[in-house]
């Protein structure tokens, strides 16, 4: 089984930040990294907004050694014609098989570009099942946070809605997660072989997979080099609606196949993407789950001032260390 700790010895891993934060108002990718650079970060994200025109002055960067790839989070870069960033615009876990492959050709590229820019991991979203119901679609998320929002989590109008959505999910989830597990299963034959490892994100979304509580068997049914990517602030929303009983016991539990985090912070009960130690999250809680050769990425909202950056991100350094 592939192991790519088996392939090179581990490695200190330093702070890293996603483009997610500052593509959207650059048209040269040079800059939109040297950016990055100039904040104090060694290391950038290349997040799934990454435009075809910002390629260019990316590989300039990266060969003039100006800084250095953690990650790419799929799909990076934007199929053609796409402008706006996309993670989920194609499927692993769609009932169509045209979807499918779509995601497999634009993950490839994802691939190709990870290997380009001398990346370690690419994280993936990994699908949705469908929860729609008699009338069409129906956003469960947005419901829940509004009821929290309003004071109602402790009453029967919440935990009817809760029963609502667990039955649904449970009854809907096996034809997605099957589509996905396959198609990851191939895309991790091929990322082993460029020596790259997969991260499984956990999402917010509560019709997203897998579920919260089916990762640990998900993982364990996945080769060697998939590995669980925590998303600080969709464990917290998660937490806050009800579906993980403690963002840091849910840590511990995947932490033997954690590979890294997208760090941001949450304004109760659902506004997430904040600067660390802006909002909500007990970082100190996490931090004895935090390794020296963890990939820790600040992916952070477009709209957070550069001051704002800076202080989150020394925040981060007080609490997790340095490195």
């Amino acid at each position: 089984m592939f192991s790519l700790w088996g392939r090179q010895p581990p490695f200190h891993f330093m702070y890293s930040l996603s483009t997610c934060w500052n593509s959207s108002r650059h048209t040269e990718g040079r800059e939109m990294l040297r950016e990055i650079r100039d904040l104090g970060f060694t290391h950038a994200e290349l997040s799934h907004g990454i435009r075809l025109s910002l390629v260019p002055g990316i590989l300039e960067a990266v060969e003039a050694g100006e800084i250095l790839i953690s990650t790419l989070h799929n799909f990076c870069p934007l199929p053609m014609g796409i402008n706006y960033a996309a993670p989920n615009l194609f499927k692993f876990s769609s009932e169509d098989r045209r979807e499918r492959e779509s995601a497999r050709k634009h993950t490839l590229k994802t691939f190709e570009m990870a290997e380009r820019v001398r990346a370690r991991l690419v994280v993936l979203h990994t699908g949705a099942a469908d929860l729609s119901g008699l009338f069409g679609s129906t956003d469960y998320t947005e419901k829940l946070e509004q009821l929290v929002e309003a004071g109602q989590r402790e009453t029967p109008k919440y935990q009817k809605l809760m029963a609502e959505i667990e039955a649904r999910r449970e009854k809907r989830k096996a034809p997605a997660m099957r589509h996905a597990a396959d198609l990851i299963r191939e895309l991790a034959e091929v990322a082993g072989s460029k020596g790259l490892l997969l991260g499984i994100e956990n999402r917010e979304a509560v019709e997203e997979i897998p579920f919260d509580h089916d990762l640990p068997f998900f993982l364990e049914e996945m080769p060697e080099n998939v590995r669980y990517w925590h998303d600080c602030g969709h464990a917290q929303i998660k937490e806050n609606l009800g579906f993980i009983a403690q963002h840091s016991m849910h840590v511990e539990t995947l932490a033997p196949r954690l590979a890294g985090f997208h760090v941001h912070d949450v304004i109760p009960p659902g506004t997430d993407h904040c600067p660390p130690g802006s909002g909500m999250i007990d970082f100190k809680a996490l931090a004895p789950f935090v390794r020296p050769d963890h990939i820790k990425v600040l992916e952070l909202n477009p709209g957070v001032p550069v001051e704002d950056v800076r202080t989150g991100y020394e925040f981060l350094r007080s609490v997790w260390g340095p490195e």
